[in-house]
């Protein structure tokens, strides 16, 4: 399923016209059809469903209700909705579903956000036809103007669509304002009016949607916080515009959820295997993570990997750490590493001083920045010689590291040679990403030519990448998403609600499986362990990750549905559970 910017969206709907030769009055009226019969559906199910998004493209017919027959006519002739209309083609669109459902037995009213003479072309055109059809219009076109809510049963919001750019002005914003507070359900048009098409960010008057029907594609405001929010269930209706064309246009962000996902990523999202295969075929992956205050990080990032069907899996870990791994699934291996401290007077001068020096950052964040750091003379994690991790991954399919490893002085520079000298396939999370954020120079490090190396922040982290507060991640996580993995030439999975998995190549997959129950502490090192597990396996660095990401979120929702305390009560090890 592709999701499209606004004016992917302008450009995909121009050529179906033009070079197609769709005219444009057959979309908008396939376009209020669909409207019309997400109205029907939410009319004879009131507030039924519990949200999230349903995709017509799997079909090829829109979602909804048919209403076609008597029956339909009966059930919904006591409702009575009142669509908001503005003068663009959104309002088109509304005009043309106030038909539909008029046809369908529904009483309907029309209010019109501008004087009826500056409404033009298809858009006039419709409202011509509606008038002649019946449909009352009422003039709402000046701020102020009383409409009586107390007689609908609904609205459908037809105001703003994707053209729209700044926060809305009047009256649009004094009808959204009084929609929003008449308590009534609200079917949104393609987009809630007042929310940014591309960002999801909404303005302070925006439509609180129960319902939104995204005409043709997704756009990508509706599946980035808040936006994802104020639309409520969001269907995809096809109207006439081509999947091929975006195809063919290279729009690069496409939707994974149960229905899309082998077509998006196309791959097999069940991983159906050969009779003829063995435990070789499916890899050795290496997990480098877990430390004596974190032990638990390590065994849920490697029995992640375990479940994500790796061959093999070994966990290294200090050889002093070994001991406390006793617990570890039987068939995980362990890969002891030899501890081989420095003597306080071999340390350099930058090693001597960064022991007795609190730890720099060049941007403060909020709680979720780095832990203290011991001052000691290195052991542990910090005794380990980054060439021996690094020699020790070379023999493995793929290896993740930092899940868990605690911090120490020299700690960035100890990572520094670990990114340089591996070569297999890399995933880097948590404790790493925080040690690569305070290297000044991270977009210099050198990787081996042609190592695929996949980062994995949660937006904290990512602030700390970037050095931005968290809050600006926030306002377009695709975008900011997209620009990163190019500069850096990495995938980049950066994790939340719709997690976003941006390409180096400008790919990029919107993950639609998760819940809220999945905020749990250890959920992100089962995800990492996942990842390299795939990425062991053999599966390109973008598909890896983005299947990895799907198959987490899946795994969450069966945990969450299972837990009889419902989602508030799921642990990382729950998500191991359902792989």
């Amino acid at each position: 399923m592709f999701v499209v910017t606004s004016e992917e969206m302008r450009r995909l709907d121009r050529l179906t016209i033009e070079d197609i030769g769709i005219p444009a009055m057959v979309l908008m009226e396939n376009a209020g059809r669909a409207i019309a019969q997400e109205v029907l559906r939410v009319a004879a199910v009131r507030g039924g469903g519990d949200g999230g998004l349903v995709s017509a493209e799997s079909d090829g017919r829109s979602q909804g209700v048919e209403h076609s027959s008597n029956a339909v006519d009966s059930a919904h002739r006591r409702e009575c909705w009142l669509v908001l209309a503005g003068k663009g083609n959104n309002g088109g669109d509304g005009f043309a579903a106030a038909r539909h459902l008029m046809e369908a037995g529904l009483a309907v009213d029309v209010a019109l956000a501008v004087p009826a003479a500056e409404l033009e072309g298809v858009a006039a055109a419709q409202a011509a036809i509606a008038a002649r059809f019946g449909v009352p219009c009422l003039d709402a076109s000046a701020s102020g103007v009383p409409l009586r809510w107390e007689r609908y049963s609904g609205i459908v919001d037809a105001l703003l669509g994707t053209g729209a750019a700044g926060p809305p002005r009047e009256p649009y914003a004094a009808l959204i304002r009084a929609a929003n507070a008449s308590g009534l359900p609200i079917v949104a048009a393609d987009i809630p009016s007042g929310m940014d098409a591309d960002t999801g960010a909404v303005h302070a008057a925006c439509i609180r949607a129960i319902s939104t029907v995204a005409l043709a594609f997704l756009k990508r405001g509706l599946v980035q916080h808040p936006g994802a929010e104020y639309a409520g269930q969001v269907t995809v209706a096809p109207i006439g515009i081509p999947t091929s064309l975006a195809r063919g246009e290279n729009v690069p962000v496409r939707y994974v959820n149960a229905q899309t996902a082998a077509a998006a990523l196309g791959i097999d999202p069940h991983r159906s295997r050969a009779a003829d295969t063995h435990k070789g075929t499916y890899g050795h992956v290496l997990v480098a993570a877990g430390s004596a205050s974190m032990i638990g990080a390590g065994l849920l990032s490697a029995g992640a990997a375990l479940r994500g069907g790796s061959g093999l899996v070994s966990w290294a870990l200090p050889a002093s750490l070994s001991p406390l791994a006793v617990n570890r699934p039987p068939e995980l291996m362990l890969a002891p590493l030899a501890e081989s401290p420095l003597p306080s007077h071999h340390l350099t001068p930058d090693q001597a001083a960064a022991a007795t020096s609190p730890p720099r950052s060049r941007f403060t964040a909020a709680a979720d920045s780095p832990d203290s750091r011991s001052s000691a003379v290195p052991a542990g994690w910090a005794a380990v010689p980054p060439q021996a991790l690094a020699g020790l991954a070379a023999s493995r399919s793929a290896m993740l590291i930092g899940p868990g490893l605690g911090r120490w002085a020299c700690d960035t520079a100890w990572l520094r040679r670990v990114w340089e000298e591996t070569r297999c396939p890399l995933v880097v999370d948590a404790d790493a990403l925080n040690m690569a954020a305070e290297a000044t120079d991270f977009s210099a490090w050198k990787a081996p030519e042609g190592r695929p190396t996949i980062l994995t922040p949660h937006p904290g982290e990512m602030s700390r990448l970037l050095g931005i507060p968290t809050a600006q991640i926030q306002q377009d996580r695709i975008g900011t998403a997209i620009r990163y993995a190019k500069e850096h030439g990495v995938v980049l999975v950066l994790k939340g609600a719709c997690t976003v998995t941006a390409l180096p190549d400008g790919r990029v997959y919107i993950n639609g499986t998760g819940n809220p129950g999945m905020a749990t502490g250890g959920a992100g090192d089962v995800l990492a362990g996942l990842i390299v597990s795939l990425l062991g396996q053999g599966l390109p660095a973008g598909e890896a990750a983005a299947l990895g990401v799907y198959l987490h979120g899946a795994a969450g929702d069966r945990a969450a549905q299972l837990r009889p305390g419902g989602p508030a009560s799921l642990l990382a090890g729950d998500i191991i559970a359902q792989l």
